[in-house]
């Protein structure tokens, strides 16, 4: 169901339903509505209503005699209503712009102040998402020759990472040994996924290492940590405590099952890297394939530079958070962050026009 069975009057008693149990967390009644909601309609009306967007799904009633709490297919018409209207709610989002400021190249702290930012701003908790990427595959290697003893292998991939590892070798190792090693990196993994670094390939390595083969257990696992770093995405979160305060996580042990599926990470994970959705993803309650997650609701949105898909911010609440001021918060942050990140690819694309017309050259060559 969308919604569009709804009359307008259903739809304004179930937003006041909504919206006065996200402030109060108790059940809500007909009188409550009548007094404290100021919606025109008798109390026999409003509980007549009320029935009906129980039949239909949208309510449920925990007691006989107790008034209505929004279930989630009422709170995903909530959301979805909300949807082309996020309204800032809030001064602070004015100064998005000079809490992320940091280094563009330092992504993983945009996101983690993005993540402190919207747990501050809406008393929720948050989280910063760095998805699993589409499975990378290795595009070259080189080496870096320290001395005779300690080189460096750097793994440019796919999807733009660049890592290094140190590997240190008992026997004397030469310039050209090093160069070597580069060589044989190249014939053999580049081109490759971390699924089809299969034991021919190793064999192979092995083989063309020749006298230099005793460096090959140090190099494989170091290929196999790198692309597991890569692969493997990372959640950070904050506010963890904002969550204490609701009654919905006064049970301590649904509340320690949460945060050691906050701790895991790989079902967090799962859930945005899976996502397609350009817009604010939101999941609520039940919506959301965890089992630990049905008290609660999960609202992130992607990151995106140059095209890829570099992170995700959101926030983890009861099912009863306050949508409007969420998905505000998360719209502006994000908003914020692409903004930076475009001007940072427009602000290098000037530095290359400018090179290119021959700017700044101190020889004074036009």
């Amino acid at each position: 169901m969308c919604g569009n069975e709804l009359s307008e009057r259903k739809k304004l008693i179930l937003k006041a339903i909504i919206e006065a149990h996200i402030a109060t967390g108790e059940p809500v009644g007909s009188k409550y509505l009548t007094e404290n909601m100021q919606i025109a309609c008798s109390s026999a009306t409003i509980r007549n209503e009320m029935a009906e967007l129980e039949a239909l799904g949208y309510l449920e009633q925990p007691h006989t005699s107790s008034g209505r709490i929004p279930s989630d297919m009422g709170y995903r018409f909530y959301v979805d209503s909300l949807s082309n209207s996020y309204a800032n709610a809030t001064a602070e989002i004015e100064d998005l712009g000079d809490l992320l400021k940091v280094k563009m190249n330092e992504i993983d702290k945009i996101l983690e102040n993005a993540s402190k930012l919207a747990s501050s701003l809406t008393n929720y908790t948050g989280i910063a998402i760095k998805p699993r990427p589409a499975s990378a595959y290795i595009s070259r290697f080189e080496t870096m020759h320290l001395d005779e003893h300690n080189f460096i292998i750097v793994m440019l991939t796919s999807i733009g990472n660049v890592k290094s590892k140190s590997i240190h070798s008992d026997e004397e190792l030469s310039l050209e040994h090093t160069e070597y090693i580069t060589d044989c990196l190249n014939a053999c993994f580049a081109g490759l996924s971390a699924e089809k670094v299969t034991l021919p390939i190793v064999m192979k390595f092995e083989n063309m290492m020749g006298t230099l083969s005793a460096l090959v257990s140090s190099i494989i696992k170091s290929i196999y940590e790198i692309l597991n770093e890569i692969n493997g995405g990372s959640l950070r979160y904050s506010g963890i405590d904002h969550l204490l305060q609701y009654p919905e996580y006064s049970d301590m042990s649904q509340f320690k099952e949460l945060l050691g599926m906050l701790e895991r990470q790989d079902d967090i994970l799962s859930i945005v890297s899976d996502s397609d959705r350009e817009g604010i993803n939101v999941y609520i309650g039940s919506e959301s394939p965890v089992k630990v997650m049905n008290n609660s609701s999960l609202v992130f949105k992607a990151i995106k530079k140059d095209g890829k898909t570099v992170g995700a911010i959101g926030v983890i609440g009861p099912t009863r958070m306050d949508y409007a001021k969420v998905l505000s918060t998360i719209s502006s942050i994000s908003g914020n962050i692409s903004t930076m990140l475009d001007g940072e690819n427009a602000q290098i694309a000037h530095n290359n026009d400018k090179k290119l017309l021959g700017e700044g050259d101190t020889n004074g060559r036009k």
